[in-house]
């Protein structure tokens, strides 16, 4: 009975976690809200509000990632910084190779779909992501960009 139970439970831990394929790679492009970061202890930073998105656009795995702010009028402030990135595959995981003139580095792709993001970075830290929306509380009736 124990090894059917163990069986069950190693069934249900490896259907939460399905290897992320080139195909699931698209799901990143847009605007992604950063909701929580579990660091390697444990422990736990909450985001309620988010001055900033991360906006990714990938094309046959290469792009770009900036940072944007939002504004009520439900457009984005966009500076010129950005990050220029790369998808590897690598052991069965995707990762995201970042380049600047200043660094470079890389995070692996937990989990991605079209709504949710979770990538952990060098220190073991996972940043878990929701996609984000235009904020629009002018209530104009126009169209966000």
């Amino acid at each position: 009975m124990k090894k059917i139970v163990a069986f069950v439970f190693l069934l249900l831990l490896s259907a939460c976690h399905q290897k992320v394929t080139s195909n699931d790679i698209s799901n990143l492009n847009g605007y992604w809200e950063i909701e929580k970061v579990i660091f390697s202890n444990g422990s736990k930073k909450e985001y309620t509000y988010n001055e900033s998105y991360d906006y990714f656009q990938i094309k046959e795995n290469s792009g770009f990632r900036k940072k944007v702010m939002p504004q009520l009028d439900g457009r984005f402030l966009v500076n010129n910084q950005l990050e220029k990135i790369k998808i590897t595959f690598e052991e069965e995981a995707a990762y995201i190779n970042y380049t600047t003139p200043f660094a470079k580095w890389k995070e692996k792709i937990e989990a991605i779909s079209k709504d949710k993001l979770i990538i952990i970075n060098a220190s073991k830290a996972e940043y878990h992501y929701k996609k984000a929306t235009p904020i629009n509380i002018l209530g104009d009736g126009k169209t966000a960009k």
